[in-house]
């Protein structure tokens, strides 16, 4: 009997392996999304909403209404197509509607607010937030708002009471944040259930179902659950079939778990045709360093460099930039000058271990040192930092840490672009 046991036991994690190492990606729904795409009617309505309050504004005349519609508009059209000068565009108008009526309106601050944040502006954000204050707003959205600006900016204690001050299990818009919270502090599985709970709290609004449905999905790519993070995606696809996100990680899937680098190419290479946002571009960089084909990674690492630092795009692409200058495109001075301009515009545990890992590749080990020991050692970190601290301790000879860092990093694996999982593997043995 207890030979039978041994057999089925060993036929049982035999299945199991192989399931693992079953590919999670579909071919066939991927192929059947591509041959069946078409511009959905959300696309086709928010033309239409542009045209429509863009027409009844009235010139020459302050007309709140109208503008603020037409501002939304633009907005929304922002995030199918990832124009950025919608989202420009749009920031012009509420600044110009706020001083067409005397400052006394705290609806177009309000907006300026989620842009800012949105173009990591987060100075600008707490400085619109303490203006919104005065002008007057509700006790809720001044709770929600200040948490979104004081997470960002890295004051985690004051986010930490905004959260308690909006407090409510059946509200989005708490276990919206709750889950950031939850993922900041590193207690991923609570972080999953806040989100899956935003997901139900949502009902029967789309937006805020995609937003919280994607949001799980890229929980789970973090814990490693790849087949729930596959599920929330095409669910998010099913729902909205533009939605390039979401497609977007189906594609990372298919290149680091089931590493399929050339239906991920595919997947990249449809959304690129499909928006004109940099994203597709920064992915189709770890296809080449999945395939381990130099040329084509420079290829992609320098039309992506060309397009982010455009001034329009401003801090949004800081971290990408980063990656890229201490790695591919080889330009230490350069990162260092972005890392030190991500501390002017916050200062939190990530961008100080962006600034150590900056001034290490310009070998400034001392000063690094003095930074990591003040800013760095022990906060919360995600996993790129994680790997970008333990090369710094490894600089400095400190084994056991780098290897506690590794160690943390690898858990992460999943986040990781391919190089970087290359490397900690060469590591690790």
């Amino acid at each position: 009997m207890n030979n039978l046991l041994k057999v089925l036991m060993a036929l049982l994690i035999f299945n199991s392996c192989n399931k693992d190492n079953e590919p999670i990606v579909s071919v066939v729904f991927v192929d059947s999304l591509f041959s069946n795409y078409s511009i959905p009617p959300s696309i086709k309505i928010n033309e239409a909403d542009i045209q429509f309050w863009k027409t009844r504004i009235q010139n020459n005349t302050p007309d709140y209404t109208n503008a603020f519609k037409y501002t939304a508009a633009l907005v929304k059209r922002f995030h199918f197509s990832g124009n950025i000068r919608d989202l420009v565009v749009s920031d012009s108008l509420l600044q110009k509607l706020f001083t067409d009526y005397n400052s006394k309106e705290a609806g177009p601050v309000f907006s300026l607010i989620g842009h800012a944040l949105l173009q990591h502006r987060f100075k600008e954000a707490d400085s619109l937030l303490a203006l919104a204050k005065i002008i007057g707003i509700k006790k809720y959205e001044s709770a929600a708002i200040s948490f979104d600006v004081d997470f960002e900016l890295g004051r985690i204690l004051q986010a930490k009471e905004d959260l308690k001050n909006i407090k409510n299990e059946n509200d989005f818009g708490y276990q919206f944040r709750k889950s950031k919270m939850m993922h900041y502090n590193a207690e991923l599985d609570s972080s999953i259930i806040a989100m899956q709970k935003a997901v139900e709290n949502a009902g029967q609004d789309q937006c805020l179902k995609l937003a919280a449905l994607f949001n799980a999905g890229d929980l789970f790519l973090h814990a490693g659950e790849m087949k729930n993070a596959y599920n929330s995606f095409v669910e998010c696809i099913q729902i909205d079939p533009a939605d390039l996100h979401s497609i977007m990680g189906i594609g990372w899937i298919a290149l680091v778990k089931d590493k399929n680098d050339s239906l991920a190419e595919k997947i990249f290479q449809f959304v690129a045709t499909k928006t004109q946002s940099p994203d597709p571009l920064f992915k189709l960089i770890s296809v080449a360093e999945q395939r381990g084909d130099s040329v084509l990674e420079l290829k992609y690492a320098n039309a992506f460099e060309q397009k982010v630092t455009h001034p329009l795009y401003g801090n949004m692409y800081n971290k990408y930039l980063l990656q890229l200058y201490t790695g591919i495109l080889n330009k230490p001075v350069l990162a260092e000058a972005i890392a030190n301009k991500e501390l002017q515009n916050r200062k939190t545990p990530q961008t100080y271990a962006w600034y150590v890992w900056s001034l290490l590749c310009n070998n400034k080990k001392d000063e690094a040192f003095h930074i990591y020991k003040k800013y760095v050692s022990g906060k919360p970190l995600e996993g790129l930092e994680l790997y970008w601290m333990g090369k710094f301790m490894l600089s400095i000879k400190k084994g056991y840490n780098a290897k506690q860092y590794f160690d943390n990093a690898s858990a992460n694996m999943y986040d990781l672009n391919p190089s970087v999982v290359k490397d900690l593997v060469k590591l690790a043995n």
